[in-house]
C-alpha cells in the first residue's frame, strides 16, 4: 500500500474514525484504525457497538489495507508539519510515514483480523439537513437514561408519523421531546430507538450548515447514519419505549411566560451552592408575577428572583437544578411558556408558538423545614 494526502484532511479523518475505537479492550485489534486505500482513502473504527467510516481524497499509488494503532497514528500525524503526508507499507506490514523531514516506521497489523461492520439494508431512508439532525439530538440526548436496568431508555426514540419526526428521551426524572416536519419524508411511518452514545457521536460529526444533508437508514437490527463522507452504524435498542404522550399532563392550573436567559442566570446563581456531594434541591416559590428561588446546603443559603409574565397564586415547588437548567438551555428561545399544575406535578416548558419542543421535569418533594 502506498498513498499520500494532506495532513489536515488525514488528521480530520483519523479524529472522526477514532471516535468508534475502543480505548481499553482485551481484543488489541479494536484499538486500531483500518486504513483502506482503493480509489480513495477510507479510515474505519469499530468497537463492536459503534462503527464509523470516513473517506478522504488521496493520491493512491498502490492499493492496500492495514490496521494501525489509532492513538499512536493520531499522535504522530498531529505533530507532523503542515505538509503532504506519505504513507507506504511493504509486504511485511512495515509502514513508513513521512512528512517534511519527519519519518516514522511502524509495524501494522493485517486487516483480516479487523471485525466486519454490519451491513444495513433498510427499506426506507430519512433525509434531513445535518444541522437539523444535530439540533434535534442536542436538544434531547441530555435526558437519556444511564440506568441499564431499563436499556430501552438509554437511547432516543425516533418516531416518524405523516412526515413529522419526533425525537424523545426520558430518564425517569425528566422528558425531552423535539419535533420537526421533514420536507422529503418517506411515506412509511417508522419508529426505532438509537443508543445515546451513538447519537452523541453523530452530534459531534454533523455540520452546522443546512446545505449538507444527512440520511438515516434503519434496518431490522442496526441503523446507518450517512453524513457527507462519513457513515456511522450501530445496533438499535429493542423494547417498548415509554408512552411519552401519556406522561404529559393534559391540563394545567397555570401557564405563564418567562425570559429564558433571565431564568437560567437566576437558577445558575442560586445553584452555586449545589455540588455532587450536596445535591439539595432548589426551592421555587411563585408569588404573583415573581418567581423566587432559594437553596440551602451545608455551605450556606442562596436567594434570587426573576419576573414572569402572568400570575401564579402561592405555589412552592422543588427541583433538581441541573435537570431544570438543562431543559431551559435546550429551549433555544428568548421566551418560554411555563406550565404548572401543583407542587407534586411536573413543570412543562414549551415554545410560545408551535410545538417544536416539550420539556418536562419532575419535582423533588421538599422538606417542610428546609
Amino acid at each position: 500500500m502506498k498513498f499520500s494526502c494532506e495532513k489536515s484532511a488525514f488528521l480530520d479523518a483519523i479524529s472522526i474514525a477514532s471516535r468508534a475505537v475502543s480505548t481499553k479492550s482485551t481484543i488489541a485489534i479494536l484499538e486500531g484504525l483500518r486504513i483502506t486505500a482503493t480509489d480513495h482513502l477510507t479510515l474505519s473504527g469499530y468497537d463492536l457497538s459503534i462503527g464509523i467510516k470516513t473517506k478522504i481524497e488521496a493520491d493512491i499509488v498502490q492499493p492496500g489495507e492495514i490496521v494501525l494503532s489509532a492513538k499512536l497514528l493520531g499522535d504522530i500525524v498531529r505533530k507532523l508539519p503542515n505538509d503532504t503526508v506519505y504513507v507506504e507499507t511493504d509486504e511485511k506490514l512495515l509502514t513508513t510515514i513521512k512528512c517534511g523531514r519527519s519519518v516514522f516506521n511502524l509495524v501494522a497489523s493485517p486487516s483480516d483480523d479487523f471485525p466486519v461492520m454490519p451491513e444495513v439494508n433498510g427499506a426506507h431512508t430519512i433525509s434531513m439537513p445535518e444541522n437539523m439532525l444535530k439540533s434535534m439530538i442536542n436538544q434531547t440526548v441530555f435526558a437519556v437514561s444511564d440506568n441499564q436496568a431499563k436499556p430501552i431508555h438509554t437511547g432516543c426514540l425516533f418516531e416518524l408519523i405523516n412526515g413529522r419526526l419526533t425525537v424523545v428521551a426520558v430518564d425517569g426524572f425528566r422528558l425531552s421531546i423535539r419535533r420537526e416536519t421533514l420536507e422529503q419524508a418517506p411515506a412509511e411511518d417508522m419508529k426505532f430507538v438509537v443508543p445515546g452514545p451513538a447519537l452523541r457521536e453523530i452530534e459531534r460529526i454533523a455540520h452546522e450548515n443546512d446545505n449538507e444533508f444527512a440520511s438515516i437508514c434503519p434496518g431490522e437490527k442496526h441503523i446507518l447514519f450517512s453524513l457527507g463522507q462519513t457513515t456511522l452504524v450501530c445496533r438499535l435498542i429493542d423494547g417498548e419505549f415509554l408512552n411519552y404522550n401519556a406522561a404529559i399532563p393534559s391540563a394545567f392550573e397555570y401557564t405563564v411566560k418567562s425570559d429564558t436567559h433571565e431564568m437560567i442566570t437566576c437558577l445558575e446563581r442560586v445553584s452555586l451552592l449545589v455540588s455532587e456531594r450536596l445535591k439539595n434541591p432548589v426551592r421555587i416559590t411563585f408569588d404573583g408575577s415573581v418567581m423566587k428561588m432559594s437553596c440551602i446546603t451545608a455551605l450556606g443559603k442562596s436567594y434570587d428572583e426573576c419576573s414572569i409574565d402572568g400570575s401564579v397564586s402561592e405555589l412552592e415547588i422543588g427541583f433538581n437544578s441541573r435537570y431544570l437548567l438543562e431543559a431551559l438551555r435546550a429551549c433555544n428561545d428568548e421566551t418560554v411558556h411555563i406550565s404548572l399544575k401543583g407542587a407534586l406535578n411536573p413543570i412543562v416548558l414549551t415554545p410560545i408558538e408551535g410545538d417544536k419542543y416539550t420539556y418536562l421535569v419532575l419535582p423533588v418533594r421538599l422538606k417542610a423545614d428546609a
